[in-house]
């Protein structure tokens, strides 16, 4: 099936229904957002894999209450719309996991069940998470649709300038992931534009709040990278990798290990592993696969390179995860 048919096939199916089991309220409703809360903040904090098991058990609750409780017309439709952000958190976990079919399989469902409560903002938020799924997919139409359909909505709904700059940067990584340099350029220029406005915008959805100077730093070091430039992607990373604190520390490890490679690929060996040292200082206690692979693909690199430091920070990483030395 298309993406498009297995969109329209889940809506076309029923997803409240009236029940005699107890009342569910506004305050139950707020407990089980506040639920939701926590596996985006565990995500930032500690990873994607603990905050997709925290994910499953609110989902488990919220399905439970659907099938079971009595509420009205508007209680189901703030049931749904917890859902459907739900089915976007797991959309991004299985970005992070390497599990993109499942992640894909996320969007589905939660482009379904924003599209049932008639939440333009929320399918954007969804459609961005999709944009990157596509492009690790190696899907470059469906990744350039996701991103042009997440603007049109965003411009019907009147959407912020930090909304716009979550797309300008996903249009961003498509021009780039497809070779498109020009494009991307365009595109960071409109992220810059958007990024020095957002102090004017009145309200920015929960989903958009995590974007930040740092994010346009690092495209434009993606860009960068992309172009043969490694040396002109170093002071965007270091940029982006101080434009991140304690509240995204999966963010700041990761873009650290980031710049550790980039500086290995211009030969900076010393800076390299220094950088590396200081990402796994803070590395113990996020669980994230894909963060965990960028240390393995470095592995790989610094093993090829014949100095004591480049072996004793290869030896190190082979000591805090054993079975990346693999």
């Amino acid at each position: 099936m298309t993406f498009v048919a297995d969109v329209g096939a889940l809506v076309a199916e029923p997803v409240v229904q009236a029940c005699s089991g107890p009342r569910f309220g506004l305050s139950d409703v707020g407990r089980l957002r506040a639920g939701l809360d926590r596996p985006y903040r565990m995500d930032h904090t500690v990873g994607s894999l603990p905050a997709n098991r925290e994910a499953c058990r609110v989902e488990r609750e919220i399905t439970r209450v659907i099938a079971t409780a009595s509420y009205t017309v508007r209680i189901g439709r703030e049931l749904q719309t917890t859902l459907a952000e739900l089915h976007g958190h797991r959309a991004w976990y299985g970005y992070d996991g390497g599990r993109v079919e499942q992640g894909r399989l996320a969007c589905l469902e939660a482009l379904a069940a924003a599209h049932l409560v008639e939440d333009a903002l929320l399918q954007v938020s969804v459609l961005e998470t999709l944009v990157l799924l596509a492009i690790k997919a190696d899907r470059s139409w469906e990744a350039a649709s996701a991103v042009e359909h997440a603007s049109r909505l965003a411009g019907r709904t009147g959407a912020g300038h930090t909304v716009h700059l979550v797309l300008a940067l996903r249009e961003a990584n498509v021009a780039t992931h497809a070779g498109d340099l020009a494009g991307a350029r365009r595109a960071l220029s409109r992220a810059v534009n958007r990024q020095s406005r957002t102090d004017e915008d009145a309200e920015v959805p929960n989903w958009a709040r995590f974007v930040g100077p740092f994010e346009v730093d690092y495209a434009t070091a993606d860009l960068c990278v992309r172009a043969g430039q490694p040396k002109r992607a170093v002071p965007f990373l270091r940029a982006a990798t101080r434009g991140t604190d304690g509240e995204l520390a999966r963010n700041g490890a990761s873009y650290r290990v980031r710049l550790a490679s980039v500086l290995l690929e211009t030969g900076e060996v010393d800076e390299a592993c220094a950088e590396l040292s200081a990402a796994l200082d803070v590395i113990d206690g996020i669980s994230s696969p894909r963060l965990l692979g960028r240390l393995r693909e470095f592995q790989l690199a610094i093993g090829r390179v014949d100095c004591a430091v480049a072996r004793e920070c290869g030896e190190r990483i082979g000591r805090i995860f054993p079975r990346s030395a693999a």
